[in-house]
């Protein structure tokens, strides 16, 4: 799995360019949400000291890093943090989507992984684990002490080559064709009284 430092920053990144202007009313709520659900999948980490085998539906990369995880959650969250409309709305029902869509992020870029076992994306109807053909992401070092080690260090700079900097690109040139939107739209508007 990519580090939670790499989910977050994906699920920011969706953020500023899916949802700044939309979700203006509840804006720190959505960036705090918008930071935390894409690292809510590895909560199931906790099956370690409980004993539950990696393989097993509630282990690691089980249920929690599956589609079906990914819109139950997003429609808790939108129930319980956006409820001031109907689920029904059309701006709840925008939510919904964007948090299916930004925890399931977390199974998807562990698919992009180069060890551990598959991800259960169709739990819990199909148990089976899936990776990518593709698989350039370095598996990120879960021992805290063993994190701030060259193999921690190495991690971080293949998740700066294949997330952080595409990510960087993409939020930069999003800024730059809002900008150049609003200008023409500004343009537009003078032209046009």
């Amino acid at each position: 799995m990519p580090t939670g430092f790499s989910h977050s920053l994906l699920g920011v990144a969706a953020g500023k360019i899916f949802g700044s202007e939309r979700f203006k009313k509840t804006k720190i709520r959505f960036w705090i949400l918008s930071f935390i659900c894409p690292s809510l999948p590895d909560l199931d980490v906790i099956g370690y000291y409980l004993g539950i085998p990696y393989a097993h539906v509630m282990g690691h990369r089980g249920i929690t890093h599956s589609l079906f995880f990914a819109l139950i959650m997003a429609i808790l969250i939108t129930i319980i943090f956006f409820r001031s409309e109907k689920f029904s709305s059309k701006n709840n029902l925008l939510i919904a989507t964007y948090f299916t869509l930004i925890i399931a992020s977390h199974g998807l870029l562990d698919g992009f992984t180069n060890g551990g076992h598959g991800i259960a994306y169709f739990a819990p109807f199909i148990n089976d684990r899936y990776f990518f053909s593709f698989n350039p992401l370095q598996v990120a070092v879960l021992n805290p002490k063993k994190f701030f080690t060259e193999q921690g260090f190495d991690v971080l700079k293949n998740e700066f080559m294949w997330l952080w900097l595409p990510t960087i690109i993409i939020l930069i040139i999003n800024a730059i064709v809002h900008r150049t939107n609003k200008k023409f739209n500004e343009i537009k508007n003078r032209n046009g009284k």
